[in-house]
């Protein structure tokens, strides 16, 4: 029976990489006018595939309006490919609900102009979630094609195969074994394409488990192949015990789909045996990655679930200003540009994305606390309200800033209880700051910010407001200490920059935390590589610390500052010289009754083509670690047993066990675990030891013969000098004590402050107060199992009613008992739709639709 080869038109379409999107985007308009001209005119050319992002359907559209009649006819006839996604997504440190909202985004996009392909296609992105089938089948998606992350040790030695996520959601696989560019440029000169397939088609048919093969023509911007009738006839001339034909993807499945079983691989793929996946691209460009990883958390964690709340109270949900937002972020999601393996240009243009989309953001979390705030009717102006988003009861010590004229004040809840505070910090601001119009009429009396801390219990996804009156002036009460103290933690800041952290409860001790540890960086912009017989430096041989730890009534707060002396470059890393250096700020706080220990890490760095990695020392040895990942969490073993082998089975890279994490990691049997809401990348350096990544500089996009990965470069050989990450950097993390079903809670908690708002009788941007009231304390919802880590809180994209959505981090069940002023109507998919319910295994998401009654 003949091999029968799908010959699939497509391209590959990175908005932007060592281009920039606006370079890309004309030669979009110039390619499209191409397709579009012979798609409409050649009845034997079945379709062309838009890369499976609607992104690019935006681009264009934007920019050519005239063609929108032609462009939508084609994709309705079927002859247009386009979707599922809004961009080709990263899949290692993007978090759940970004994948989520990249698929419903390219869906809802793709269904405003006709079908949607409804396959999971990710030709390029570098390695496979193992969440990724649960993720794609809620969206009713069964179907995937993908190129990195697989080899034989995995579970199969075909390019057909079933991905299995670890709660039983399955699609079925096609992988490209060559990528997704085999077919580019097709010559017509018969010699050179025998050549060419000659080549490629041993591999095809090897991993073929039945006749169906695919040979994709496209790659990188590539245009249309006009030619391409040409090329096919010629190819079933050469190669008669194979049929080549123009077709699509969907046909490949129909095919696969006859057949009742494959091989199934289950779980993360990111074996670098037969392409490349790029195993510590994790930290190229951390400050971009850490931008990320923070507004991100703000969004699913603060704005959505705060718009939520105040939509129930009567104000308006901005889907579509949201919607924006989360478009900005998918856009620097894409694999390339999360990947930060892009020119300087690019990432600057990254960076302004990021900064846009945080000052929508943060100006839309202000604008909700204050409306709530302003709609209640009470006869004091001078009021805080404190936010808390999680979805259980608050205990614990609010932090908040207070702007008054007033020279002190009192804080009571609506009873008229009294709370007790205490004063932290004042600084005075100028009138004009605060409202021009006091300065205009001739009033320059200075207002005061004041810093203070409280305990209170705040509700479940609610506020509290507390009054704020005139008394007489409160002092700062602080103290030098010698520790940061509280119930669960007794922590000493060492001379060596380092910390000891004594557990109060069986005084096990943790010496040298936070250590530093640096090493060369010979890589590129898409992996760290030492130099070799490099040296790797720690800063507890060589710094000096300057410590000031301070002590509050509720709260303690440490100052550790050094300077340390390293190499300049490489040159005079060979050379053992050490002209460069970093200068390190960090500052930890402790709580009172707080199992998270709050780090800020300010980095300056003068030092070049260098890895900085911070060291956790764990007290019990492990053989595993434990991360988070998409709604769920990974176990992996602290040593990739490939290490023995990979040289002599001549791997495209060396398979160190550098890790992505999203929000935490532990060593399988430790307590002390890393929280981070920047950095995302690790490495057990051994069983008892952990080494989380906070920063790494290179001058080069690509480069060839790495010592972790041998041969060509990956990309282009361009530099980037702004890579070498001569700046200041800023790095915020946390450390706790917990057992392994606690680590996500924490995070949770961690990355879910509570948020607060001072009303005053003056604000420069007036607004009329609303007409209608608002509770001086209120609850939304509360979600009685902790272990049901919720995920979002937002209004269902068709506005009948609220989407709730978490997963359970535990190994035991959890029972999703909400209790609420609304109602739940219906469990649904990640797409939103209606489905039955599921049970609440480990790692599965489950939404719940509700509605006020």
């Amino acid at each position: 029976m003949k091999k029968q080869v799908h010959v699939v038109p497509h391209f590959h379409w990175d908005r932007e990489w060592y281009f920039t999107a606006e370079e890309s985007n004309y030669l979009l308009l110039n390619d499209m006018e191409e397709v579009l001209d012979i798609l409409e005119k050649d009845n034997d050319y079945p379709c062309f595939v838009m890369d499976g992002q609607t992104s690019i359907v935006e681009d264009y559209l934007r920019y050519c309006p005239e063609n929108r009649d032609r462009f939508e006819k084609l994709v309705r006839d079927g002859k247009l490919r386009i979707g599922p996604w809004y961009t080709q997504t990263d899949e290692m440190v993007v978090g759940g609900e970004s994948i989520v909202r990249n698929l419903l985004y390219g869906h809802r996009d793709a269904a405003k102009i006709g079908p949607c392909m409804e396959i999971g296609y990710l030709p390029d992105s570098f390695g496979q979630s193992g969440q990724m089938p649960m993720i794609l089948n809620g969206f009713g998606i069964t179907r995937s094609i993908f190129w990195r992350g697989a080899s034989e040790r995995k579970g199969t030695d075909k390019n057909d195969f079933c991905h299995e996520s670890e709660d039983g959601s399955r699609v079925l696989v096609h992988m490209m074994p060559l990528g997704y560019a085999i077919g580019k440029y097709l010559p017509e000169d018969r010699a050179q394409l025998k050549k060419r397939m000659d080549k490629y088609l041993p591999v095809l048919d090897h991993g073929a488990t039945g006749a169906d093969e695919l040979l994709p023509n496209g790659h990188d911007q590539m245009p249309v192949q006009k030619n391409i009738h040409t090329i096919v006839k010629e190819l079933n001339e050469l190669y008669p015990d194979h049929e080549f034909f123009l077709g699509d993807y969907e046909g490949v499945f129909e095919s696969l789909e006859k057949k009742d079983s494959y091989d199934v691989l289950k779980g993360e793929l990111l074996d670098g045996k037969y392409m490349r996946v790029h195993r510590s691209i994790y930290s190229s460009r951390a400050d971009l990655k850490a931008y990320n990883a923070h507004l991100e958390s703000r969004m699913t964690n603060v704005l959505e679930p705060l718009a939520s709340l105040a939509h129930s109270l009567g104000f308006p949900y901005f889907s579509h200003v949201i919607e924006e937002i989360w478009k900005e972020l998918l856009k620097n999601q894409a694999h390339d540009s999360m990947g930060c393996c892009c020119s300087d240009k690019v990432h600057s243009e990254i960076m302004a994305r990021f900064a846009h989309a945080e000052e929508s953001m943060e100006r839309m979390i202000d604008f909700y606390k204050r409306r709530i705030t302003d709609a209640m009717n009470t006869e004091t102006i001078d009021r805080l309200t404190a936010y808390n988003l999680t979805a259980q009861p608050r205990a614990g010590v609010i932090h908040a800033s207070l702007i008054t004229r007033m020279k002190g004040f009192t804080l009571r809840k609506e009873n008229g209880e009294k709370v007790p505070y205490s004063l932290l910090h004042t600084e005075i601001v100028d009138a004009g700051l605060i409202d021009r119009q006091i300065v205009h009429y001739g009033c320059y009396d200075p207002f005061v910010k004041y810093e203070i801390e409280f305990e209170d219990t705040l509700p479940a996804m609610g506020y509290r407001s507390y009054r704020i009156a005139e008394a007489a002036p409160c002092r700062i009460a602080s103290e030098q200490a010698d520790t940061l103290e509280n119930e669960y933690y007794s922590i000493r800041a060492e001379a060596d920059g380092t910390l000891t952290i004594t557990d109060r409860k069986d005084q096990t001790v943790f010496r040298k935390v936070l250590m530093l540890e640096e090493c060369s960086d010979d890589g590129d912009g898409y992996d760290w590589s030492p130099m070799k017989d490099d040296r790797v430096y720690r800063s507890t041989d060589d710094v000096s610390a300057e410590v000031s730890i301070t002590k509050h009534p509720l709260s303690s707060h440490a100052e550790i500052r050094y300077t340390w002396n390293l190499p300049k470059d490489l040159e005079e890393r060979r050379a053992g010289k050490r002209s460069g250096r970093i200068d390190a700020v960090l500052t930890v706080d402790l709580k009172k009754g707080s199992r998270i220990i709050d780090c800020d890490a300010r980095i300056v760095n003068s030092s070049c083509d260098h890895r900085v990695r911070a060291i956790l020392p764990c007290e019990n040895e492990s053989c595993f670690t434990v991360a988070d990942t998409q709604f769920g969490s990974i176990t992996r073993a602290v040593r990739d047993d490939a290490m023995e082998y990979w040289e002599k089975e001549n791997w495209k890279e060396r398979p160190d066990a550098i890790y992505p994490m999203l929000s935490y990691v532990h060593l399988q049997s430790s307590r002390l675990c890393f929280l981070t809401d920047s950095v995302r990348e690790f490495e057990a350096i051994d069983e008892k030891t952990l080494a989380v990544t906070l920063f790494r500089s290179t001058g080069f996009l690509g480069k060839e013969d790495l010592l972790r990965r041998p041969g060509r470069p990956s990309g282009i050989r361009m530099e980037t000098p702004d890579q070498q990450m001569l700046r200041e950097m800023h790095f915020r993390f946390a450390i706790a004590f917990a057992d392994g079903k606690d680590a996500p809670v924490l995070a949770k908690d961690y990355l879910t402050p509570v948020e607060t708002y001072n009303r005053m009788p003056y604000n420069a941007m007036k607004m009329n107060v609303p007409e209608f009231e608002t509770p001086c304390e209120t609850g939304l919802l509360e979600v009685k199992d902790p272990h049901f880590i919720l995920s979002a809180l937002k209004l269902a994209e068709d506005g009948n009613g609220y989407i709730l959505r978490g997963f359970n981090a535990s190994d035991e069940p959890v029972s999703i008992e909400v209790n609420s002023s609304l109602k739940p109507v219906s469990h649904v998919r990640l797409d939103e739709t209606d489905c039955p319910a599921a049970e609440a295994v480990k790692n599965r998401a489950i939404g719940i639709r509700l509605k006020q009654e």
